[in-house]
């Protein structure tokens, strides 16, 4: 660790209650790579006689908001309006995902059909708690330049009323560098926080962002680097993404963050039980983006985000962390202190 690092501060059980408070008065504009998440869970008790696989008796079958939509399930779970913006197709997926979002409470309005292109599924087939495979459904080219202009057209007109705006991307083709720099230019007219969690393709088209969210394996496919986690080496990373914040999960090891002119702050991860780390990421964009627009500093934000990062990989699946989780979560983490 440098010599310059520290450690963030856990904020007060007082300043978490009144920052989930504050959630409820929250507008989230969520922009993104959207998709269904797919379970089918059973057993798997034998191996095909076709070939050396596991057969797997699927004995239930659920769906769930995947991607963007996750990050939206997770505004909306903490209390925030989440207004999610992305493309779905015209399929059964479509329907299933529309079900799941209005059964949150969450406005459709901002999804764009698109013929000929599916929705994406990401399907996992689950036996006895581990996961055999995953089948992906998807078309991750561009954007056409009309639909990529109605969605623009679309979130231009949504930042005017939002607090905060997260980008999802996913490298599955709802975002765009010309689209991303416009989005960031119009959220800086506003004056509202940008929160990016990129993936490779766009890498380094989102200068301007207040907090730059990859996780270590993105940051260093992306850099061709391998990072020892230092200052110095995460404020080149910073200025080469053009991040007001570079906020890097580490995964068991929790996140670093590095501001600029500020040295490099840690956190540690707070997860006692890892079952699945699907989602992780989206719960924490979400996080953050409701800290900084209700108020709290980029250390606060950072700080409640790990700690609801905790309670997410904790459970089973692509999942969403609630207000009393995260209380709880804070006493059995600090409360005999």
């Amino acid at each position: 660790m440098d010599a310059l690092t520290t450690t963030l501060h856990p904020v007060t059980r007082e300043r978490l209650s009144a920052l989930l408070d504050q959630f409820s008065s929250v507008r989230v504009l969520v922009v993104g790579d959207v998709m269904l998440d797919r379970y089918l869970t059973g057993d798997a008790d034998r191996i095909s006689p076709e070939a050396p696989v596991p057969v797997v008796t699927v004995e239930e079958e659920h769906d769930v908001a995947g991607g963007a939509a996750n990050v939206a399930a997770n505004v909306a779970a903490l209390g925030g309006t989440a207004q999610l913006l992305g493309v779905i197709g015209h399929d059964s997926e479509a329907a299933e995902l529309l079900e799941e979002l209005r059964a949150l409470g969450i406005a459709t309005d901002g999804l764009l059909a698109v013929s000929g292109r599916p929705t994406t599924c990401k399907t996992r087939i689950v036996a006895r708690g581990q996961q055999v495979v995953r089948i992906d459904r998807e078309v991750t080219n561009p954007l056409a330049a009309q639909h990529r202009e109605a969605l623009l057209s679309a979130a231009v007109a949504a930042i005017a009323n939002a607090n905060a705006l997260i980008m999802a991307d996913y490298d599955k083709g709802a975002l765009d560098a010309e689209l991303a720099t416009a989005l960031i230019a119009a959220a800086q007219a506003r004056g509202i926080p940008v929160i990016v969690d990129p993936k490779q393709r766009n890498f380094f088209a989102y200068a301007g962002a207040t907090v730059f969210k990859p996780n270590r394996r993105e940051l260093e496919l992306a850099l061709n680097a391998h990072f020892s986690g230092d200052d110095s080496d995460l404020e080149a990373a910073r200025v080469r993404v053009g991040a007001k914040h570079l906020l890097l999960t580490l995964g068991a090891d929790g996140m670093a963050l590095l501001s600029a002119e500020k040295p490099l702050r840690r956190t540690p991860s707070i997860a006692h039980e890892v079952f699945d780390v699907s989602g992780a990421g989206d719960t924490v964009s979400s996080v953050v983006a409701l800290a900084l627009g209700a108020g709290a500093s980029i250390e606060e934000a950072a700080w409640v985000a790990n700690l609801a990062a905790g309670v997410e990989v904790g459970k089973r699946g692509t999942a969403t962390v609630s207000r009393d989780e995260l209380l709880q979560a804070w006493d059995d983490e600090l409360g005999e202190e």
